[in-house]
């Protein structure tokens, strides 16, 4: 199998969505490349290669077509709130403030003074230095793109711009009216709203700018044959011992060896208060240590940290397109030309039916002006920045664009119970052998081989207790049944009673009464034995989550039916769903039964949603129509899910789903905005109800009314319990 390589590289001179399509039909022409995703508010491209390629050449197709292409520098990521777009804002404004200046005395000698050669002179001076100077990036941009063969929203302003001052020219020489302050006030008010778009696309930006910034330290103290030296971040290698004081941000992921403080991982998790480290502890990059001192190892550093991993991620949602936004491409995509063939069909229809000149070109003029095809190339991707960067900082990932359309169908989901709606950390509470410590000592030291959270409780319990566990020999997990193992020679079955049936060990009937009375309790039960007879009962218990009533509470007033998938027995699984208010509760169910439950739910038509956190989850967080992974679950369980909530709060579940299904609101109004701008306002402008300057103000402002929309979902507040 190849592994294909995947990189990013900055693209400037992108403007819409169909600037973005043909920069992707570029890339994805060439058979060097196997998949391109453009990302048109961040100004980047995520190339996947099919083979090795010269990327330079690359880089020299795309320019061909008008764009620059290159490698991402570290200038191109800001620390300044606004990411990218806070050069582009600043040279719109400077843009706009200069043409302004000469706009408005020309606006004041067209209303006031005589029409005289010195008079059409100034105006002509001025117009000519707002529209060449000022404007030329249009120019630029349009010429670039006409020797193509192709069109955008630029050469539209171009165009317009152009035409009336070169129609006004001739005016001036032939003595007609002149508008001068036309073309002057076209650029001057688009211009305006290129600064209000690029400010906004900022602000829509800030979440990631921000992730960026927090991954930052100025210097890193560690130390190195028993000194401490302070070193640059970036000379960090893996192994190496750092110290981080109070205060202080930690500069790479590593676990704790020595110290122990309280860190504040608001940003990873979304979570407001701090949590304890100590030896042993996992910390990660950009969080910040608050009262001790803490010395750690590092296991992860750069592009491998957690923290690294969650920005790639919400990038790689921002740069893909969700099902909805596929009729507005195919809208952009032949917009242009078709507004430019519109513009002259006006001129000419108005000039046959006995319009003067100056009328013609003035409403074709307000045809080119008011036509807005970036609004329908910016109604999708500002609100998916938004929503996406909003939720990282919640603590909530969403792994594609599909998820905002998904959210919005889904009306049940269900829930893993150990982990997800429960604390996760089971407690041995019952012991129950002829010989206690002999038959704890035993199990508790096979339980210690296993990753599940039952036999970590039974291997905590045992040490609690004194009586060990030693290390095994070894251990065989078989996935919700049980594990067996070999300790001091004496293989060892621990788990379900069907497990140790299955396995020939003989049960008698007074553990089978001890386990009837301990799930009575509510309790999990566990059988274990050796050597062909089960020896005694074991049960551990686990405690709801502070906040899972209040989510799954909020779940049934989004309209959502609940329902719960355990490996547990019906008895204690029962009595967790009475506490927690769930009627649907299937227990004793096996990692492949889950998927087969998913797949019955959908049988029967529901839109299922499947929340879990371990390895045993992953395939029912696939089978399901929505997966969504507790991100303190297992790597293979994030994986799997198409939303990851970093912390194990159940209210994340409620979290995201409103916040997606707000998301693709905002989407649709968006759309419905920028669709219903272009198809009242074209009519008026070929119906000549439109000067050209309230056109260029109302085309300027479309894009902004986008973009400050998108802006309503950082505003977003998470719900947190009573």
């Amino acid at each position: 199998m190849t592994t294909l390589q995947t990189d990013d590289f900055a693209v400037e001179g992108m403007t819409c969505a169909s600037c973005a399509g043909r920069v992707e039909r570029a890339l994805l022409g060439r058979e060097d490349v196997a998949e391109a995703r453009v990302n048109l508010m961040a100004a980047k491209v995520r190339v996947t290669f099919a083979s090795e390629t010269d990327v330079d050449s690359l880089f020299e197709e795309i320019r061909g077509i008008g764009y620059d292409m290159g490698p991402i520098t570290p200038e191109a990521t800001e620390a300044d709130g606004e990411g990218p777009f806070a050069q582009e804002s600043r040279r719109q404004w400077r843009n706009f403030v200069a043409a302004a200046v000469l706009a408005a005395p020309l606006m004041g000698i067209s209303m006031l003074a005589p029409h005289e050669p010195l008079w059409l002179a100034i105006q002509w001076v001025l117009a000519g230095m707002v529209v060449f100077v000022w404007g030329r990036q249009f120019h630029q941009i349009a010429f670039q793109r006409a020797r193509g063969g192709q069109a955008n929203m630029d050469t539209l302003i171009s165009l317009g711009s152009l035409t009336a001052f070169i129609y006004s020219t001739w005016a001036a020489f032939n003595s007609q009216a002149v508008y001068f302050e036309t073309a002057g006030m076209i650029v001057t008010l688009i211009l305006l709203g290129r600064y209000l778009e690029a400010r906004a696309k900022g602000r829509a930006s800030q979440a990631v700018a921000k992730l960026l910034e927090l991954g930052f330290s100025d210097s890193v103290r560690v130390v190195r044959d028993s000194v401490e030296e302070d070193i640059a971040q970036e000379e960090l290698e893996v192994g190496d011992l750092v110290v981080v004081l109070a205060g202080e941000k930690i500069p790479a992921d590593g676990v704790v060896t020595h110290g122990y403080s309280t860190v504040d991982e608001s940003m990873l998790t979304g979570e407001s208060l701090p949590a304890e480290r100590l030896e042993g502890d996992a910390v990660y990059c950009g969080t910040v240590n608050l009262t001790g001192r803490l010395v750690f190892e590092v296991e992860q550093v750069g592009a491998d940290t957690a923290l690294s991993r969650i920005v790639e991620m919400v990038e790689e949602v921002q740069s893909s397109k969700p099902p909805i936004q596929r009729l507005a491409d195919r809208v952009s995509s032949v917009f242009v030309p078709v507004v430019i063939l519109l513009a002259i069909a006006t001129l000419v229809g108005w000039l046959a039916g006995g319009a003067e000149l100056w009328e013609a070109i003035q409403n074709g003029v307000a045809v080119l002006i008011i036509a807005c095809p970036c609004a329908l190339g910016l109604a999708t991707p500002t609100a998916i920045m938004a929503g996406s960067g909003r939720g990282a900082e919640l603590g909530v990932l969403f792994k594609n664009s599909e998820v905002f359309e998904r959210t919005r169908e889904v009306d049940t989901m269900v829930f893993d119970k150990t982990g997800t709606l429960t604390e996760g950390r089971m407690t041995l509470t019952d012991v129950r052998a002829d010989d206690p410590d002999g038959f704890l000592h035993l199990v508790g030291s096979v339980e210690g081989g296993s990753s599940h959270p039952i036999g970590q409780a039974v291997a905590r319990g045992a040490q609690d207790r004194g009586v060990g566990p030693t290390m095994p020999d070894q251990v065989e997990e078989v996935a919700g049944r049980g594990v067996r193992g070999w300790v001091d020679g004496v293989e060892v079955w621990v788990g379900k009673p069907g497990f140790l049936a299955d396995a020939g060990l003989k049960s008698d009937s007074a553990w089978r009464e001890a386990i009837k009375e301990l799930e009575a309790e509510a309790k999990t039960v566990l059988l274990a034995g050796w050597e062909g007879e089960v020896r005694g009962v074991l049960a551990v218990s686990d405690s709801p989550r502070p906040t899972a009533a209040e989510a799954l509470s909020r779940l049934r007033k989004m309209g959502i039916t609940l329902a719960l998938l355990t490996g547990d027995n019906l008895g204690s699984a029962s009595v967790m769903g009475r506490r927690l208010g769930i009627d649907q509760v299937k227990a004793d169910v096996l990692p492949a039964e889950k998927a087969e439950e998913i797949a019955r739910f959908k049988r029967e038509g529901a839109v299922v949603g499947f929340v879990g956190d371990g390895i045993n989850d992953a395939v029912a967080l696939a089978a399901a129509d929505l997966g969504i992974a507790i991100g303190t679950g297992t790597d293979v369980a994030v994986e799997a899910g198409d939303i990851v909530l970093m912390s194990g709060d159940p209210l994340g579940v409620p979290t995201s789903l409103a916040l997606a299904r707000g998301t693709y609101r905002v989407i649709v109004a968006n759309l419905v905005w920028a669709f219903g701008y272009n198809v009242a306002a074209i009519p008026l402008a070929v119906a000549g109800v439109l000067n050209p300057m309230v056109a260029a103000a109302a085309m300027a402002f479309s894009s902004v009314s986008v973009v400050t929309n998108s802006l309503r979902l950082r505003r977003f507040k998470a719900p947190t319990a009573p």
